[in-house]
């Protein structure tokens, strides 16, 4: 439980403003990952990593936001045309700020351990990885300049003065049932119809097109949980006895890092139901390996994880990312 939330908002504003004085990184090396950044810093290393590592890195738009804004996909790749490809996404959820920096340091880990790190260059010898680092960037700005607190999109709703909808209950599975909200005021507003939002469309038509994804990876804070599908129903997966596996031995390994401690299993049963969510709308497309993470804490801080929390929890969460990949390519279906 947060104690003093004014005293976290007024240490983190200090501390980015702090780090605005500081010269802009001519490089991805000089990029400070211990700290957050914005959303136009966060662009500009995206810009940084494809110049530095064109062989390996490319920036797809797969969309626009509501605000104009491009939604980037990193595409890592060593070639060839539609590859069985990983799908990793940060930052659907606007106020969940350590996971857009986890995504940031995960993206410079893959071109640094390409190469060097036997696991990862196997994986990327045969698949693709696909990394939307700021999924909802018109939500993530509104947290910078206005409410730090913010989750939805920031699209208005006709005839109604709140503003948005909540990204990870606008997808196409059982849309509008138990454990979203039909009222456009609530965080868990599902929206007037599914996939109305432009940040969760450009997702869905670009996995959808691609016809090949392995694994769908949705990545959240806070909680410490790793879960697979079904969110809006106990009803099991078929896949339910492989996914419990590989979430229990990747809940292992994160913890063999920092000791920090991961519950696992189904959304439904681990965290609560839940309906339109992300990663049960890519299991009922066919991509087995689909999971969400809950990142660092248990609630002491939430979405307002200290800065000096990044690290530990972008290189922890990697160990576990790591597993998932590693399965996908070892296994394929």
């Amino acid at each position: 439980m947060i104690e003093d939330l004014q005293l976290l908002l007024d240490q983190e504003e200090a501390g980015m403003k702090a780090a605005a004085n500081v010269t802009k990184p001519r490089n991805t090396d000089d990029f400070d990952y211990s700290r957050y950044h914005t959303l136009e810093e966060i662009y500009s290393f995206q810009d940084m990593l494809v110049a530095e590592n064109p062989r390996l890195v490319s920036k797809i738009r797969i969309g626009i936001s509501y605000e104009g804004r491009p939604l980037n996909v990193l595409k890592f790749s060593t070639g060839g045309t539609n590859r069985p490809a990983i799908w990793i996404d940060t930052g659907i959820h606007s106020r969940e700020w350590v996971t857009q920096a986890s995504g940031t340091w995960f993206a410079k880990k893959i071109v640094t351990d390409f190469g060097r790190n036997s696991t990862l260059t196997a994986i990327l010898n045969e698949m693709d990885i696909f990394l939307e680092i700021v999924t909802n960037p018109d939500g993530f700005r509104y947290t910078h300049t206005n409410y730090r607190l913010w989750r939805k999109t920031r699209k208005p709703n006709p005839g109604n003065r709140c503003v948005g909808v909540d990204p990870n209950r606008n997808w196409n599975v059982n849309f509008g049932g138990a454990g979203s909200s039909r009222n456009p005021c609530s965080d868990t507003y599902a929206g007037p119809r599914a996939h109305s939002e432009s940040e969760v469309r450009s997702i869905a038509d670009f996995v959808t097109a691609h016809r090949n994804f392995k694994a769908f990876i949705s990545i959240h804070s806070y909680s410490q949980l790793l879960m697979y599908p079904y969110g809006y129903t106990r009803t099991p997966v078929r896949d339910q006895a492989e996914l419990g596996r590989l979430a229990r031995n990747a809940v292992r390994d994160l913890g063999s890092l920092y000791g920090t401690r991961y519950n696992y299993g189904s959304i439904i049963n681990v965290i609560y139901q839940a309906s339109g969510g992300s990663i049960d709308w890519a299991y009922n497309q066919g991509i087995k390996l689909s999971f969400t993470f809950e990142l660092r804490d248990t609630g002491r801080f939430g979405f307002m994880l200290p800065a000096n929390q990044i690290i530990h929890t972008a290189e922890e969460t990697w160990v576990a990312l790591m597993d998932i990949m590693d399965h996908a390519y070892q296994n394929p279906y």
